[in-house]
């Protein structure tokens, strides 16, 4: 049976720096090689599986499994669930569940179990909760099998169930906020208590008797740094073993280091979300003909060239090559046209332009990014003002007080097209508005019900309708690499910025 000992929250700070800098506390020749030590900027708030997201996920994995494993290629394979399917109206899903797996306390798990766990995560009001909000009831049939009841069908339900809302916590520990510092799951690593100093480091040892396939390493750490140079630093010195690195100037660092092995991969966008389709703030945006003078004011092959030193793809679609809606041609619908935009400002009566304020995040929008959308938007008449918002306020001035009609954002192109579906179409957070219309309602409820090639053409003419409609103004998807010090062979995870824990192994 697994043991587990209370993380000491209170590390102190000097040690903490000091284990962030050694990985597992070595001579400072680098981690031994039965340790992964990955560095990360995401700060996790809580080991609480119910707020568990994004690139948070490794931090999650190594203490708790999921129902579905998903695989680099985004193919799903049996985890804590052995089989699963649906029935004809896509709104059951039968789970058969494995038999032989404990909790950290001796407590089987089993059907109670993934019932305890998916209501309590749609209730909890975490990041991604409102991925099971179409979760009506989980049945269970007995201890291996439960019956998820959908109130509609949910394309992307495998794919939540091999993400944050599939991670199985022993029920027995859901009262208070204990999960958050000390996690209790299934999983392939327990967290050590004496080593970790949260907000800082988390460092996992291998649980002795993992029910699953034995994990590659015995110990993994994840420290969270503060600036991606220290982290290069971390690299280049065998500190550090594996990392994401997103800047231009410290990718072109890892890129001229000898011994450091990058592995690219194009996955986020950046991009204008336009909040307000039905001009509600700012009457011009509910025009669609002004919505595309924004996409043709923008020259984004500059933008990609001066910002990101050309590394990645400038795209018009929000939707990614990995997902079925993706169509090619789409990447380049809006051509970099700054007399034509300003013709389509007078066909929609805006012949002197119009006035506009968007919000700043400065870790998402540069001092040089603010200056080249400003510079386009002029040039055809827009008059653009940033609010400079710290990120203390920022989320509750643009999702609560909805005081903006739309933001850049950096988003992730998932692989499969019902996430992107539901977090940037859908009413929601980054629908805020609500915005619709008869093609979209039509498209979805289509992509939803639709099996194989009719789903995917389905999602393809919603594509087309969002680019031509102009609800958002992408720029160009950023290429990221996975830098590893050469003793780690990392695969990228489809639709995901960081891959998952599972995805490193030592190098041959």
């Amino acid at each position: 049976m697994q043991r587990k000992t209370r993380v000491n929250a209170g590390v102190a700070a000097a040690g903490a720096v000091a284990l962030m800098l050694t990985g597992c506390g070595g001579s400072g020749d680098g981690p031994e090689p039965s340790t992964l030590a990955i560095a990360t900027m995401t700060l996790p708030q809580s080991l609480d599986p119910a707020e568990a997201m994004g690139s948070a996920l490794p931090h999650f994995q190594a203490v708790y499994d999921t129902l579905v494993k998903r695989e680099p290629d985004g193919t799903y394979a049996p985890m804590l669930a052995t089989e699963w399917s649906y029935d004809d109206t896509l709104t059951e899903l039968s789970i058969t569940l494995r038999d032989d797996v404990l909790f950290d306390d001796g407590t089987p798990f089993d059907g109670a179990a993934v019932r305890a766990n998916l209501e309590r995560f749609r209730d909890a009001g975490g990041g991604q909760a409102q991925t099971m909000a179409g979760l009506e009831k989980v049945e269970v049939v007995d201890d291996t099998h439960v019956v998820l009841h959908l109130e509609q069908p949910n394309p992307a339900m495998l794919y939540h169930l091999s993400d944050a809302a599939g991670l199985m916590a022993n029920p027995a520990s859901f009262d208070g906020d204990a999960l958050a510092t000390d996690p209790d799951g299934t999983g392939p690593y327990e967290l050590d208590a004496e080593r970790t100093a949260v907000g800082t480091t988390w460092a996992y040892s291998r649980t002795d008797d993992y029910w699953g396939e034995e994990p590659p390493y015995d110990e993994v750490t994840i420290s969270v740094f503060d600036n991606e140079t220290a982290i290069v630093n971390g690299l280049r010195t065998g500190q550090v073993n594996a990392a994401l690195v997103q800047t231009v100037d410290q990718q072109e660092v890892v890129e001229s280091e000898p011994g450091l092995v990058t592995t690219p991969q194009l996955i986020d966008y950046q991009g204008i979300i336009l909040f307000d389709r039905d001009g509600a703030m700012v009457p011009a945006l509910g025009e669609p003909e002004v919505r595309r003078a924004i996409n043709h004011a923008i020259d984004r092959e500059t933008m990609l060239e001066q910002l990101r030193g050309g590394q990645g793809e400038v795209t018009n679609q929000i939707f990614g090559p990995e997902s079925d809606a993706h169509v090619p041609e789409l990447d380049t619908h809006y051509e970099y046209d700054p007399e034509r935009a300003r013709e389509l400002l007078a066909e929609a009566g805006y012949p002197d332009g119009f006035e506009m304020t968007l919000p700043r995040i400065q870790a998402i929008s540069s001092d040089a990014m603010a200056t080249s959308i400003r510079s386009d938007l002029e040039a055809v008449g827009i008059d653009l003002t940033w609010d400079d918002l710290d990120q203390a306020n920022a989320l509750s001035s643009i999702f609560t007080d909805r005081a903006y009609p739309g933001m850049v954002m950096n988003n992730a192109q998932a692989a499969e097209e019902w996430v992107t579906v539901v977090e940037l179409v859908l009413p929601g957070t980054f629908n805020l508005l609500g915005t619709t219309d008869d093609t979209v309602e039509e498209t979805v409820a289509r992509i939803r019900t639709a099996p194989g090639d009719e789903g995917a053409q389905a999602a393809q003419e919603l594509n087309r309708h969002l680019v031509e409609q102009a609800w958002f103004v992408p720029f160009y998807r950023m290429r990221y690499l996975h830098v590893s010090d050469g003793t780690v062979d990392i695969q990228p995870q489809s639709g995901m910025a960081v891959p998952s824990l599972y995805n490193y192994a030592p190098a041959e």
